[in-house]
């Protein structure tokens, strides 16, 4: 499922990065804030909606809002390509459908296994006991 999200989508700001960067850092804002409105989005089908914002965690406001920050670079342009492939990730993981579990049930032989081992450590454990003197 290929799906695109339009530019007018994405809302971007630009924020002074933390750490290190020198005199650079108090005059550049190089962090990137990425703002994506999953809810009100009409390029994402309901049930990826729902898993996106599952996934999202933490990131996802309550009003349905994906918010990514990046400042791992330290200029502006690689933030802001590092905010957007991790939307993109966060959104092509969204749109695989998880496999549901089918219910199983255990082999009789799977049971007998399990019967023989408890069988076999209870009598270890048994032969642990006191020695008495007396027989």
């Amino acid at each position: 499922m290929a799906i695109t999200i339009p530019e007018d989508e994405l809302i971007e700001s630009f924020v002074r990065s933390s750490g290190p960067g020198g005199q650079n850092v108090n005059k550049v804002s190089s962090a990137v804030q990425l703002r994506f409105d999953v809810v009100a989005s009409p390029s994402l089908p309901d049930e990826v909606k729902e898993r996106l914002l599952k996934l999202a965690g933490r990131r996802a406001t309550g009003d349905g809002v994906i918010v990514i920050s990046a400042n791992r670079f330290r200029d502006q342009v690689q933030n802001r390509s590092d905010a957007r492939a991790r939307l993109a990730e966060l959104v092509t993981q969204a749109c695989i459908r998880p496999i549901k579990r089918r219910a199983t049930r255990p082999t009789l032989g799977s049971k007998q296994r399990r019967l023989d081992s408890k069988t076999t450590r209870a009598g270890v454990k048994a032969g642990r006991g006191k020695v008495r003197m007396d027989e």
